[in-house]
């Protein structure tokens, strides 16, 4: 019921619509700040990604192309948008501790040797160490610290399995690989995107989370995905 002054107008009825529209106004600036601090998050862990790039030329555009095909899985397979933000930003900089391996064993053309494969599994520790200090809404340095976690637990550092493993990492890890095969590297030349498919049929729900691996294998097969 309405309340009406001496003039017969409805004071209430026009109280409560101000104070929608005072509501409405408040939330679509909240939602702007919101976006400009994503932006903001987002051009700073670039540039932490974009690091090892300098240094690692056979890596340049890798963080990149991973983060565009981990986007691709994540939103296939239906996560919230959060975590598909989440997902595209660890993905940006998940190699960036690679910052702190020798540029001769980044760079080494023939087999590394087993003490250089033990300095080049720690650059998960040292992404993660990076990213700490960025303070965003989104756990990157965990998802960093995951991405070389095994679904069967053969992975490194922690020797995750399952779903011990962060969603996000699960599916970077998919995408990192995927990249990886494709691309050349100083030991290998590029084996193409069918093989790296078929790496991740191979290791579907032994290596890879069986979900992101069937979503990967969706986009690159029946949606015509290209890196």
């Amino acid at each position: 019921r309405g309340i009406f002054d001496e003039k017969g107008n409805l004071i209430e009825i026009q109280s409560i619509g101000r104070d929608i529209t005072d509501l409405y106004l408040t939330r679509e600036r909240l939602d702007s700040t919101i976006e400009k601090l994503k932006n903001s998050f987002a051009r700073a862990v670039e540039m932490a990604g974009k690091i090892i790039e300098v240094r690692d030329p056979f890596t340049a555009g890798h963080q990149r192309r991973v983060a565009r095909i981990a986007k691709e899985i994540a939103t296939t397979l239906g996560l919230p948008e959060n975590e598909v933000t989440a997902i595209e930003l660890a993905a940006l900089a998940h190699d960036v501790g690679k910052i702190h391996v020798p540029s001769e064993i980044l760079s080494k053309p023939g087999v590394l040797q087993p003490t250089e494969w033990s300095i080049i599994r720690q650059h998960p520790v040292y992404s993660a160490e990076i990213l700490k200090t960025l303070e965003t809404p989104w756990e990157l340095a965990e998802i960093a610290l995951q991405h070389h976690e095994r679904y069967d637990g053969s992975g490194y550092p922690q020797r995750l399995s399952g779903e011990e493993i962060r969603v996000e990492a699960r599916v970077i890890s998919v995408a990192d690989m995927i990249e990886a095969m494709s691309s050349h590297r100083p030991y290998r030349p590029g084996m193409g995107i069918e093989r790296a498919l078929e790496e991740v049929e191979a290791g579907r729900g032994i290596i890879f989370d069986p979900a992101a691996a069937d979503a990967a294998l969706y986009i690159f097969r029946k949606k015509g995905f290209e890196i």
